[in-house]
């Protein structure tokens, strides 16, 4: 075995192979650019080699560098995780090269498998059934357009070397492959260093289902069942689960098969991932070939019991699989979360910063649930704008989907971030949604479901209730606290009162409450009775409630007059108060927020890629103003109604902050 591995990656899937190896035995080098230097990965391998400043394409994917990082540290392997080199075929031929093992599939592999314009040739030529699309490289916007018109709209641009969302763009029309093409090209280019675009058809109402293979070089293939991808934005996956809510053990029988056949015809080896769409009717298509570690290939192990790293590092070290298909087992439910640093109430852009509260739920191995998390942060590190914005992925397995579910939603209260925008709301609100609870997910559940965008949720009555009684019990305990210190009376408990009024999402109850103790007895005007018990302490962010015999998690701030509560995506204020405070708060005027109607803000820390328009412009509703570039990603800012350009604060190349002013219209 292998005395030392390098692995050639940042982040939480560093971290997720340095455990494993560290699992067996096995010492390991971390690299790190200027931007991770105090990094996660860093701070966990048992020595770090500096390869660069913080851009990717000066440091993480310049193989040179990576190069005399291995040769210093006199590393045997390389793991290269997923993203940056890890499907690069030249890396893997540098190593050969260099007498060093790649734990990845061989060169020929990743050149015919990694290529998704050559993978779906070789597909096709093995019979395998593929999406319609184009199959050479696009020279130029006009030939995209041509091509988009043939195959028939919508269609997908994608970046040949892409994946993780990158270099991808639906179109509907022309104008839209048009732009598409170039920004596709731009993020190919910056994220993968190959430009080269194809198209094919956008399949509507499609599933995304992928097969995970395990292949050694002795001629052995197995298939450790699927995994549902469908919940997906701008082309990324966010919540993944295993086994798939929608396949019958036929369909996945067929599609394993198909997919250890077609990595077994191009010499494929390690592990790596078959993705297919599937239609209504379970008819499935080829997408393209992953040639390496997947982001949610948690939940694969989290139902099968197989480590994919240490198979991966095995059968990199010339063994044998040491499990065959038959004893590939699919036990209970899995389903991960993927944690972005993105605020979901701005469209999902980017957020930057650092991590002033990073409270991750305790993980947990029991044998009626798990709770996992893969992470490469930790409280105080930075968020940086140069790589991709995934921090943590959040993982609960049981042995049912429902029980799945039910352990992810306490698990996602539980989970506490605080200094930048992040995704936990929304992704809470998508454990509750009835089309996933139901399994009637596609790849466009987002968009169907959030048209407009993520502005919180508003809770049911049942919920509401639920949460003002744990507010009013919090409350009270906080006024005991108020009294003691404050040294007003020595009996205190007597001088607090019972009867209070509690307001949030627009709704407002009265209340009496009783207390013993056990905990709180809290009884509303209309007679419904609510018991009440839980820990908290005033100063507590986290309130682990039992309310109506029922957990509830409540991440908890300090308000004027009650809390900032924010649990199953929604975000609210809660204000409990007497009688007669609630009766003057009626009468109290709302505050309005000031009108930026005229104004392109800023929506995420980013970098101006370029402006479209002039002073004195007039824009059209929908017209392109200028593009901003964050994460890897380019964003394009339209005008959301007609209007004339009175004044540009910016220019092509300047850095900006959220709210910054771009541009202001008459």
């Amino acid at each position: 075995m292998f005395n030392k591995i390098l692995i050639a990656n940042r982040g939480e899937i560093a971290c997720r192979v340095i455990k494993t190896a560290r699992k067996m035995g096995i010492q390991t080098v971390a690299i790190y650019s200027d931007a991770d230097k105090q990094a996660l990965h860093v701070q966990m391998a048992d020595e770090a080699v500096h390869i660069g400043p913080p851009p990717a394409n000066q440091s993480y994917i310049v193989i040179d560098n990576v190069m005399a990082a291995i040769k210093s540290s006199g590393a045997e392997a390389v793991h290269p995780g997923y993203g940056f080199l890890s499907e690069n075929a030249k890396f893997a031929e540098a190593l050969a090269e260099a007498g060093v093992a790649f734990v990845g599939p061989p060169k020929g592999a990743i050149e015919k498998m990694g290529d998704k314009i050559t993978s779906k040739k070789i597909a096709q030529e093995a019979g395998v059934s593929t999406v319609p699309g184009y199959m050479g490289l696009i020279e130029d916007a006009d030939e995209a357009v041509k091509i988009s018109n043939e195959i028939g709209y919508p269609v997908m641009l994608k970046a040949s070397a892409g994946g993780g969302g990158k270099g991808m763009r639906i179109a509907w029309n022309d104008a839209e492959a048009r732009e598409g093409f170039q920004s596709s090209k731009n993020e190919a280019a910056s994220s993968f260093g190959d430009d080269r675009i194809f198209i094919e058809k956008f399949v509507t109402q499609p599933r995304h289902i992928e097969i995970q293979v395990l292949c050694d070089a002795h001629g052995n293939g197995i298939y450790l069942g699927e995994r549902e991808c469908s919940i997906q934005r701008r082309n990324q996956k966010v919540v993944e689960e295993a086994p798939s809510p929608f396949l019958d053990e036929a369909t996945r029988k067929a599609m394993g098969e198909q997919a250890v056949a077609l990595a077994q015809a191009v010499g494929y080896t390690s592990a790596g991932t078959v993705e297919f769409i599937v239609d209504g009717d379970k008819n499935f298509y080829f997408l393209e070939m992953n040639t390496r570690l997947q982001v949610e290939h948690p939940v694969t192990e989290l139902i099968t019991g197989v480590d994919l790293v240490e198979q991966m590092i095995r059968v990199a070290n010339g063994e044998e699989l040491s499990i065959t298909q038959a004893d590939v087992k699919l036990n209970g439910w899995a389903i991960e979360n993927r944690l972005y640093a993105e605020d979901p109430y701005r469209g999902f852009l980017p957020s930057i910063g650092r991590l002033t509260r990073y409270r991750p739920p305790a993980e947990v191995t029991e044998t009626t649930h798990v709770v996992r998390n893969d992470t490469g942060v930790y409280e105080g590190g930075e968020i940086s704008m140069y790589y991709d914005p995934m921090i943590a992925k959040l993982c609960t397995w049981a042995p049912t989907r429902g029980e799945a579910i039910e352990r992810m939603r306490v698990a996602l209260d539980s989970f506490e971030v605080e200094g930048i925008g992040h995704n936990l709301p929304f992704l809470s609100a998508v454990m509750d949604h009835p089309k996933f609870v139901s399994g009637d997910i596609t790849t466009a559940f987002i968009t169907e479901e959030y048209p407009d965008g993520f502005n919180g949720v508003s809770l049911d009555d049942v919920e509401l209730r639920r949460i003002a009684a744990a507010c009013a019990a919090m409350h009270r305990v906080a006024e005991i606290r108020r009294a003691r210190v404050s040294g007003r009376m020595d009996n205190h408990e007597r001088k607090v009162g019972t009867e209070w009024n509690v307001a949030l999402q627009q709704q407002s109850y009265d209340m009496t409450i009783a207390a013993d103790q056990e905990g709180s007895t809290v009884t509303f005007a209309d007679g419904t009775v609510l018991r009440v018990s839980g820990a908290w302490t005033p100063g507590d962010q986290l309130a682990e409630m039992t309310v109506a015999d029922a957990p509830l998690v409540l991440k908890v701030g300090k308000i004027s007059g009650g809390f900032r509560i924010r649990t199953r995506g929604a975000d609210m204020k809660v204000h409990v108060r007497t009688p007669r405070q609630a009766e003057l708060a009626r009468k109290m005027p709302e505050k309005l927020p000031p009108d930026t109607s005229k104004m392109l803000l800023c929506p995420m820390p980013g970098l101006i890629v370029k402006l479209d328009v002039a002073v004195g412009d007039e824009v059209q509703d929908g017209q392109a103003l200028c593009t901003i570039e964050a994460m890897k990603m380019e964003n394009i800012l339209r005008a959301e109604r007609k209007g004339v350009v009175s004044k540009i604060n910016a220019s092509a190349g300047d850095s900006l902050a959220v709210d910054d002013v771009i541009l202001e219209f008459e």
